[in-house]
Parts: C-alpha cells; structure tokens; sequence
C-alpha cells in the first residue's frame, strides 16, 4: 500500500513536474518552509510587531529567490495602516443597572477601533436581537421597526439554518451568521456597540479562542481623515451563561428568548436593562504590509490568477499548562505560506502562462481578514480581470484520500476546472453544502469573492487510500494554541497532492481563452 501511497502521488505530480522539481523534493520543500515559518524566530507572526519585520523580509526574500517580479510597483511590499488596540474595562467589568456585572475575560472580551484613549457609554440600553440580522432575499429582519441607535446589541453567533436545516440555507452557513457581519449591521444601524453571543458549537471553536484572539492587540484598518470615528464603540463576544444571567435578569429564560429569536417575524426588543461602559484603550498606528510577487504572463498578462496565503498569526501571548506562550502557527498558517512559495516554484519550472500569477501573501487575517480586504480596494490586477482566487488555508498535514471536499460550489465554472483537476489525480471532488462553520468566510479567498472573483475552499477528504493510515493530526486540539507547532512525522502525503491539484487547477485557468463565469 505505502507502494501505491507513492505511485498515486508521483503520477498527480507528472503532469506539473516533469523533468523538473521531483516529489521527494517538493515534500521537502514544504517541510523546509513549513518548518522555518513556524519557528520561534519568528514569534507567531503577529502584524504590528518587531516579528512582522522578520516575516515580511523573509518572505520577499524567498519569493526573488524564485525568480518573482515584485507585485506592487517594484517593491515585494503593500503597506497599508492599521490600529492595533489594547481594551480593558477600567475595574476589569462592564456595570448593569438592573442586572448582574459582566466580568472581563470570563463573562466578556470586548474592543474598539476607535483612536481614543478611552471609550465611556453611560447608560446604553441592551438589545437582545435575536440574531441580527437583516436579510431580505430570505424574508427576515431582526431589526425592524426598531430603533438600536445608541445601544448595545446582544446577537446569536450564526444564523437560523444551523438549528433547523429549512431555515435560510439550512447547514450551509451564510454571511449573516458571521460574527463580523454582527458587527457590520450593528454599526450600519447607529449602535453603540454589539456583543455577539458565543455557543461553541455554532461558533465551531471554544471560548478560549475568543479570548485568545481579543485580549491583546486588537487590529482594524484605519482610516486617517476620521480616526475611525464611525467604528462601534464596543465590539466583543459574550460567552452564552453570561447572556443567560443577563436574560434571567428581566425574567426571561434563554431558552425562551432563543426560541423567539427563531420564529419568522422575530423583532429585536430591549431587555429594561442599561450597561455602563468604561474601558482604557492603549492603541497605536502603525503600517503593516502585504507582500506579493508575480509570475508574468504571455498574451494575456493583465489578467491574472491570484495565489493566496495569509503569512500572519497570533504572535506571542497567554501560556499555555507548558509555558510555551509562542503561538507558531505551523498548520495556521505557514503551511499555506509553504505552499504559496511550492506553488511559485512549480509554476516557474514550466512555460509562462497565458495570464499573470501572482503570488500574495497577505497580513492581518486572523484578525478579521483585513490585508486582503485591503488588497481587494487596493488591487494590483483589476479585479474584473481577476480570473480566480486560489487560497492556501492551513492546507497540512493530511494523508492521501480518494475525495477532496469543496465548499462553495455552485456559484461559477471554477467547479468544472477543480472536477478536471481532481480526475486528472485518479480522485473526485466531493461539494459539501454544510458550511455550517462558516468556514467559507472565514479566509481571505471570500474578500475576493464577493467582489466578483471565482474562489472555492478546499479541505481535507476523507475516503482514505490507506485506511491504516488516518489523519493523526489533531487540528481541532491546537487550533490558535501554543500547540499549532510543526512536527517532522506529519503525513504529507493527502496534503501535497491537494496543493498540487490546486495548482493544476489555477494553471488551467490562467491558460484557458475564456476564464470561469459566474453561474445563474
């Protein structure tokens, strides 16, 4: 079998090797980077820091070594302005008046991006919104009739479908039930602030990950003509038994209050209840940076195919039971800055494309996807003449299976490019319609597409060649811990025909006359 394992690896690479790169080099390669990007020298990559300097730099150097062009008017690097701030309730709690204190860390982490050195809301009334949102192509509005302007929201983390499947698009999670999309419409409808309930199921991740990610360092783009004026006052998440006391508060079950939330023709009601809001923020300004190269085209080089790997993590924070307080990132994600450089190799190996390449690698995803939503208002390619987004999202380690599973299909062409690409390997593609993670928003991939760019997410399959050899790794344990650390026993063998069958596929897109349409 472990003979097969390798005859079915080596033939997917054939078609993009050749003579070339073999894949005993490519595994290594992947190693190499994945390894070295994931490296304490590095710090977990956080933006802003003196560690972003030594990522940035590193990756310029690593794509010239390739051979790239710089992206962005003869420099590797897109600088662009973020806030980074640091929020703590002054007495570590935000005050209710009519119920019981919400306690920071435990019962609440909250933010602002606002350029202020404090945030105070006197006496803001609380809004239970149900899930907040407003979505008129599915007959809903959370909001109407209701004025918020001045308070602070209280909404359920996803939406409708995830607890009944005839409900919006049932398991396939839309972008109502993002919590950035929380925040968005709460700002859109004048609120002072917006806590979004966290359920670890509906959240598909574990309050800690709230904490981890919001405690320190909070980051937005920033806006220098308003000071981010126009942003909420207080974002944050609420963890679920804190709402719970909340609601009990005004006599309300939540169970009560969650069922009503569900009911068409649902309204967002005050709860009679009002939150102090006092908190110090320490934040700075300062100029984080994109980095991209590209691969010229031939006949069609104004038009391109974008490579996508974000190089930015968590830097270095709480410890963890180890001490170990360096958040690597090795699968999250210098792997998929491993496979963006791979993917540069390769293609420079072979025959110019008929479209550019270009290889970005972008900063601030962990925070809320904002590199690429700067590059998106910023492109270097304009988007209309973007023919696809192929993103690399934690994209190892995994063992070989027969399937590759695909979110996001239905919506263009790309689908028939990744079936071609999959069959080409002696695999199918498997289009999985429970997105009810949301993982489909969750990358940087979706600023592209909902601009008009065709992108579809990749993962893992699970009809294994080797039964005898599952998926060991134990993503979901590490996720956004200390613990996210390369290991040389990872089974690369499922994640290197992936990487490759994605390259095959952006390959046949930057050649094809005509690139993929949006479907109807």
């Amino acid at each position: 079998m472990k003979k097969l394992l390798f005859l079915v690896a080596l033939t997917a690479s054939l078609p993009l090797f050749g003579q070339h790169t073999t894949a005993a080099e490519e595994e290594a390669l992947l190693r190499h980077w994945t390894k070295y990007f994931a490296s304490d020298e590095f710090g977990g990559r956080k933006p802003m820091t003196e560690y972003e300097s030594l990522t940035i730099k590193a990756m310029a150097a690593e794509m010239e070594a390739l051979g790239l062009q710089p992206a962005f008017g003869g420099s590797w690097y897109q600088p662009f302005k973020m806030i980074s701030a640091n929020c703590k309730p002054r007495g570590g709690r935000f005050r209710v008046k009519g119920g019981p204190d919400l306690r920071y860390g435990d019962d609440m982490v909250v933010w602002t991006a606002r350029a202020t050195d404090r945030v105070q809301v006197r006496g803001a009334g609380i809004v239970f919104a149900g899930f907040g949102i407003t979505a008129p192509e599915f007959g809903w509005n959370d909001f109407e009739g209701v004025d918020v302007s001045g308070k602070i929201i209280l909404a359920l983390v996803n939406d409708p479908g995830y607890y009944d499947e005839k409900m919006f698009r049932g398991r396939n999670m839309t972008y109502y039930g993002r919590w950035l999309y929380k925040f968005e419409e709460a700002r859109r409808r004048g609120a002072a602030g917006c806590l979004v309930i966290h359920n670890t199921g509906a959240a598909s991740y574990g309050w800690h990950v709230c904490v981890n990610g919001h405690t320190e360092g909070n980051l937005a783009l920033f806006d220098e003509a308003t000071a981010n004026s126009g942003e909420l006052a207080v974002k944050g998440w609420l963890h679920e038994d804190a709402c719970k006391r909340l609601l009990e508060a005004v006599g309300l079950s939540y169970e009560e209050a969650f069922s009503r939330a569900m009911t068409p023709g649902f309204r967002a009601f005050d709860l009679g209840i009002r939150m102090d809001v006092d908190m110090d923020v320490v934040y700075s300004v300062s100029e984080t940076s994109n980095v991209g190269g590209i691969l010229p085209g031939t006949d069609l080089a104004d038009e391109a195919v974008v490579f996508n790997g974000h190089w930015d993590h968590l830097g270095i924070g709480t410890p963890d039971d180890r001490g170990d307080a360096i958040y690597n990132g090795a699968a999250d994600n210098a792997s998929g800055m491993a496979a963006l450089l791979l993917a540069a190799k390769i293609a420079g190996e072979l025959p110019a494309p008929r479209r550019s390449l270009l290889f970005l690698s972008v900063s601030s995803e962990e925070s809320g996807l904002f590199g690429s939503e700067y590059y998106t208002e910023h492109p270097v390619f304009p988007l209309e003449k973007t023919a696809a987004c192929i993103n690399f999202e934690s994209v190892g380690p995994a063992p070989l299976t027969h399937d590759v599973s695909v979110l996001g299909g239905g919506a263009t062409e790309l689908d028939s490019y990744a079936i071609a690409a999959a069959a080409a390997q002696g695999r199918y593609i498997y289009f999985d319609d429970d997105n009810s993670d949301g993982w489909f928003f969750r990358s940087d991939h979706y600023n592209f597409f909902k601009r008009g760019v065709p992108a579809l997410v990749f993962e893992n399959g699970t009809q294994l060649v080797d039964p005898s050899r599952p998926n060991k790794y134990p993503y979901s344990e590490v996720y956004h811990k200390p613990t996210d650390e390369y290991h040389p026993d990872w089974d690369l063998t499922g994640t290197l025909a992936n990487v490759n069958l994605l390259i095959s596929l952006a390959l046949s897109v930057a050649n094809t006359p005509t690139p993929p349409a949006w479907l109807k």
